[in-house]
């Protein structure tokens, strides 16, 4: 470790009391993005966070945009690794309030079971989370009066309403904002003593199919067996869509999907997931996926076919004999590697249509595409991170992937043409997005450390 990172780390333990009143004043000012209500309150959090980085040294704005504003910073040094800070200053609505034990908007420290946490809406998603970051820049420029990288922010105010304006901006401005490589900080830890970097993110196809039979819902006594049921179509079709192995049956399916490296492989085997846990807390016991791959790789690095909901003839109360005239049915996919959403879309339909019998259509409806995101581990600075993580937490940093899809890394991919490192402190129990949502003190403060030496390695790297 060099001199100059442990007078940094001595400096934010020093500051930690005052890094949490910080905090806290973020925590009280209402940025509910999707609630047009709020939306006073949502540019009042981006002019608080322009005020502290202007403060700090920075150059900093904020950029309108049809919805709500971006937050944009520049400092740092003249050369060296230039870095893109990525986080969302807008928190989701706080609705059912009277199941919240607190104000959401009056942050408390409290103490619990497993340590003192600081509780209120956005204290983990993703207000705590992004000023971990600002507060490793800040200890740093306190001590050493600049940083060892050139840095740019790039905050965003719409993140829990779906993002509308974010990929213009991107667009409108990508030579500004192009940096070496990104920072992420929106994901967790891997468990309370392991941090991670997400470095595998599924994509997401959403298909809806709709089969069309008789013209009106049939008596099944008059009807049934001389007309065609649209419901047993497509169980038959939803059915074919697996084998007895678990794997997907569609054309082309696996196409693109990578075998895991053996330094991955061994990485994931040691972080120790008790697949029967995993399981056992929605009372399940046996993993469904693709025979002979573990629950880690079914989650994080294999391709998924699933059903997510079916709708056919009656479900109401009671029992009505109806031979139904149209069956639906929502079908998700989850991508990785080079997979390509729009070749399986077309996969996916010809699939389909190719068991619709005579007297039945098909209807299709779009529900979206976007690939996988795949970051370039091979880069120094994704194991310089992991071994600056590694010496901060009680055990060595992992290189995780993510069932999930999270689209800011694509459009860095995307459009930036740059690869992310998603770093964050987030516990499973934070109940984000929930009431009571909370960010444990042990998050926040060794989140700080993290950085403040993620910053340091990645200057050296």
């Amino acid at each position: 470790m060099t001199n100059d990172l442990n007078k940094v780390l001595a400096r934010i333990d020093q500051d930690l009391p005052d890094a949490l009143d910080r905090l806290q004043d973020l925590l009280r000012i209402p940025s509910v993005s999707t609630d047009p209500a709020f939306a006073s309150d949502v540019d009042r959090a981006a002019q608080w966070l322009v005020n502290d980085l202007n403060n700090l040294g920075f150059s900093a704005r904020k950029d309108e945009t049809p919805g709500h504003p971006m937050v944009v910073a520049t400092g740092g040094a003249q050369d060296g690794a230039h870095l893109l800070f990525y986080g969302h200053y807008d928190v989701q609505p706080v609705d059912p309030l009277d199941l919240w034990n607190t104000d959401p908007f009056d942050p408390v420290i409290e103490d619990t079971a497993n340590g003192k946490v600081i509780r209120a809406r956005g204290a983990s998603d993703d207000k705590g989370q992004l000023m971990t970051f600002v507060e490793a820049c800040r200890a740093w420029l306190a001590v050493h009066g600049t940083l060892p990288v050139k840095l740019t922010f790039c905050m965003e105010g719409e993140e829990e309403s779906g993002s509308p304006s974010l990929v213009p901006y991107l667009e409108a401005n990508r030579d500004a904002l192009r940096a070496d490589l990104a920072l992420i900080c929106d994901t967790g830890l891997f468990d309370a003593q392991t941090p991670a970097i997400t470095t595998m993110l599924r994509g997401l196809l959403g298909e809806e199919i709709i089969i069309h039979g008789p013209a009106r819902d049939l008596h099944s006594g008059a009807f049934g067996g001389a007309a065609m049921n649209p419901a047993r179509v497509l169980a038959r079709i939803l059915a074919d869509l697996h084998d007895d192995q678990g794997r997907v049956t569609l054309p082309g399916f696996y196409d693109g999907v990578p075998e895991l490296t053996d330094a991955l492989r061994s990485q994931w085997d040691g972080l120790g997931f008790d697949a029967d846990a995993f399981l056992g807390s929605v009372g399940l016991k046996h993993p469904a996926g693709e025979a002979g791959r573990s629950a880690l790789e079914m989650i994080w690095s294999r391709p998924t076919c699933e059903i997510n909901g079916m709708t056919a003839g009656y479900t109401g109360a009671g029992f009505k004999t109806v031979l139904p005239a149209r069956a639906s049915a929502k079908v998700s996919f989850r991508l990785v590697g080079s997979q390509n959403p729009q070749e399986l879309r077309a996969a996916f339909r010809d699939f389909v249509r190719a068991r619709i019998p005579a007297d039945c259509r098909v209807e299709f409806i779009d529900h979206g595409a976007s690939p996988a995101s795949v970051m370039e581990t091979s880069h120094p600075a994704f194991e310089a991170a992991r071994a600056a993580l590694s010496d901060e937490w009680p055990k060595p940093a992992a290189f995780v992937g993510a069932g999930g899809s999270i689209p800011i890394a694509g459009y860095f991919k995307s459009i930036l043409g740059m690869d992310s490192m998603l770093i964050g402190f987030a516990k499973d129990d934070d109940q984000i997005h929930s009431p009571n949502e909370k960010y444990d003190l042990d998050s926040f403060h060794r989140g700080i450390r993290s950085w403040a030496r993620i910053i340091d390695a990645v200057s050296r790297a």
